[in-house]
């Protein structure tokens, strides 16, 4: 199984965009609301993808995006 687990602050992935990450950025995916999810949660995912990241992810987002 592939470490979905992603730091925040990681160089961005060619899947990441404003409103999905691949992986899960969270810092602690356990206490997500979105924890195991399936299609939505990255851990319950067949595409890896997190498609309700944290509310701070577009910001951080386009600062990783102006940084690459």
């Amino acid at each position: 199984m592939k470490n979905l687990q992603v730091d925040f602050n990681a160089p961005l992935n060619e899947l990441d965009s404003e409103i999905q990450t691949y992986g899960c950025r969270q810092n602690n995916p356990d206490i997500c609301g979105s924890n195991g999810l399936e299609g939505i949660c990255a851990f319950a995912s067949s595409d890896c993808l997190c498609k309700k990241p944290s509310r701070s992810w577009k910001k951080q987002y386009n600062t990783l995006k102006e940084n690459s």
